[in-house]
């Protein structure tokens, strides 16, 4: 009895220490000591966050459990390339984005979802909803029948973006980030972000007054 509480006091202790180390003592420990309750803390901490970003992304729940593992799994193998001052979020959500465009580009699948519910950015006008931004085009306010049609359009446009603008209306507009921690997570320049994004809405919505117009044809 006696050593059945100990090892639970034990147990309980190792939890609470894990829960009060930050993402990248935990990482930098993992590295030196490949204890499974670290590397497991770590996935726990990150589960749901980067899996919902991997599935918006790919547009397909397997797809997202797939890159999910192969993004963990890179983790394993490259915990002693992580650099010791650099935050762990930015760090992981570059080798999931890594993998969801590996993804793509094998599978040639791309993603299927709604910029009905896409966040706007905090950081200036120009960062504009994307969805308010569609919505301004739509030929009707009382065509709720065409809501359907107007969200596969939505895609077909999203899916005509390049890789680079994909990850970069991702990680702005579905994931909140801000310029400075996109281009950590894509290691690009901030510029560079605000290009892309700005290229990305300019191409968006030619697709929509494209598909638009060829429907009035």
């Amino acid at each position: 009895m006696s050593a059945t509480l100990n090892a639970t006091e034990s147990a309980g202790i190792q939890s609470s220490s894990l829960s009060d180390l930050s993402d990248e003592q935990v990482l930098l420990r993992y590295r030196e000591t490949e204890d499974r309750d670290l590397f497991e803390e770590l996935v726990r901490r990150y589960q749901r966050e980067l899996f919902s970003y991997l599935r918006r992304y790919l547009g397909s729940r397997d797809m997202a459990e797939d890159a999910f593992q192969a993004a963990f799994l890179q983790v394993h193998l490259k915990c002693n390339q992580f650099q010791a001052g650099r935050r762990v979020k930015p760090w992981l959500y570059a080798i999931a984005t890594n993998q969801a465009i590996d993804a793509q580009r094998r599978n040639r699948r791309h993603q299927m979802v709604s910029l009905d519910h896409l966040r706007g950015n905090e950081e200036g006008d120009d960062e504009r909803n994307l969805a308010d931004l569609m919505a301004s085009r739509e030929p009707s306010p009382a065509a709720r029948a065409g809501n359907e049609e107007r969200k596969q359009q939505m895609q077909r446009a999203l899916s005509e973006l390049s890789d680079q603008m994909q990850a970069v209306v991702h990680l702005v507009y579905y994931q909140g980030l801000k310029y400075r921690e996109a281009a950590e997570v894509l290691s690009i320049p901030v510029g560079t972000v605000k290009s892309r994004l700005h290229a990305a809405i300019a191409k968006l919505a030619e697709c929509w007054n494209r598909d638009h117009t060829n429907e009035l044809d």
